[in-house]
């Protein structure tokens, strides 16, 4: 029997990109079985290789979060070798993914015309926080950036406090987009055989997630922040229980809900603003506190069970440690352990999608240390000896 592939398998990317959103994308390529060749030096490694003591521990976590299965070669780009070899690594490769401001790759003899010479069907991904063209195309960014400019930071929060920027995961948002523009890429190479530059402007991920707000502003209508509600459901919200730190996320659709989850909870509202769908949207805050009294004397994965079983939706909103031990989700192979010589099991966020006549998706090998797999990409691919990779490190060409 034929031994089925992953999706991607036989599509090779090499990632000049760097920090968050860049490696995301092609961490996610990674997981549908393309081959990524991550290339950076020991002087200019990627940022987030780094500690971060900000993000709870002394290790490389965001690091480790895009960057498992690829592979890691070394060089100093500021060398012209340096760049003819990353133009021989290109010229073996289907994808060239960067994440630069405008103009670094055309400074480094890297641009989309240069690469074009060396691989004429070659796909560019360049993603940046405006994108290669236009006013802006020089400003740099970081991901609550991307949100303030693209309007997505004003339409999160409550009504009375400020826009929410800063935590939304904006990094992630734009590495989808463009793992998806990527694929779409490659599959129009397919059909005519020809190059392709992707320019994904951050931002404008951004911009492309309050379609509605912008609708309301069309016609006159002021968008406001929402907080938790909904603008057809009530009681939609988080709601406290009787137990510390642990939440209730309930949404309520129709009568038959709201019906439900009184008796679900054993109360009667008595009130008869709260009979109609438009009665209890109209008095939303009056609602949320009562209903915020009932949980507040629960029990929340009891009730959230008891609710499910009525047909409202409720769920407790988990913490990590309930992710990580979550039945179903390693069923699924969602989640995943990988290890490595001398690095103890850790749990891994794999693929979320299945296939059903594709081979294994998800993480197949850990984060590399930096320069690990020189010896496939410089010996087996551009066939470089022992020696001539020994000469190029004493130049500081591989560095």
């Amino acid at each position: 029997m034929k031994q089925l592939r992953a999706p991607l398998a036989g599509v090779r990317i090499a990632d000049f990109t760097i920090h968050a959103a860049g490696p995301f994308c092609t961490h996610l390529l990674s997981q549908l079985g393309a081959e990524c060749i991550k290339i950076e030096s020991r002087t200019r490694p990627d940022a987030f290789r780094k500690p971060h003591a900000v993000y709870g521990r002394m290790q490389a976590a965001t690091f480790d979060q895009v960057s498992a299965n690829k592979l890691s070669v070394r060089l100093n780009l500021k060398q012209p070798e340096a760049v003819a070899l990353a133009k021989r690594i290109v010229t073996l490769s289907d994808v060239a993914a960067e994440s630069f401001r405008p103009g670094v790759m055309k400074r480094l003899g890297l641009d989309f015309e240069s690469l074009r010479e060396a691989k004429p069907d070659i796909v560019l991904l360049s993603l940046s926080s405006c994108g290669q063209s236009g006013p802006d195309s020089h400003f740099a960014g970081y991901a609550p950036l991307f949100g303030a400019w693209g309007g997505l930071g004003w339409m999160t929060g409550y009504a009375d406090g400020p826009p929410v920027e800063m935590r939304h995961v904006m990094d992630h948002s734009a590495g989808v987009h463009a793992a998806l523009a990527t694929i779409a890429a490659l599959h129009q190479r397919r059909r005519t055989g020809r190059a392709q530059h992707v320019d994904l402007a951050a931002r404008e991920v951004a911009s492309a997630m309050i379609g509605d707000a912008l609708v309301q502003a069309s016609a006159g209508h002021e968008p406001v922040r929402t907080g938790n509600a909904d603008g057809s459901m009530a009681p939609h919200g988080i709601y406290a229980t009787a137990e510390p730190d642990r939440w209730l996320t309930l949404a309520v659709r129709n009568d038959g809900d709201w019906n439900a989850l009184q008796r679900v909870l054993g109360q009667a509202a008595d009130d008869p603003r709260f009979d109609t769908p438009e009665g209890r949207r109209h008095h939303r805050q009056d609602l949320d506190a009562l209903v915020a009294r009932w949980l507040s004397r629960c029990d929340a994965d009891e009730t959230a069970s008891r609710l499910q079983q009525a047909g409202v939706c409720a769920h407790v909103s988990w913490n990590m440690q309930d992710i990580a031990e979550d039945a179903h989700l390693r069923s699924r192979g969602a989640l995943t352990e990988v290890s490595a010589p001398d690095i103890p099991a850790r749990l891994a966020v794999g693929a979320p999608a299945r296939f059903s006549r594709s081979g294994d998706v998800g993480i197949r090998r850990l984060t590399p240390a930096l320069g690990q797999d020189e010896d496939y990409v410089y010996g087996e691919l551009l066939g470089l000896s022992r020696a001539q990779r020994a000469e190029l490190e004493g130049r500081e060409v591989i560095l």
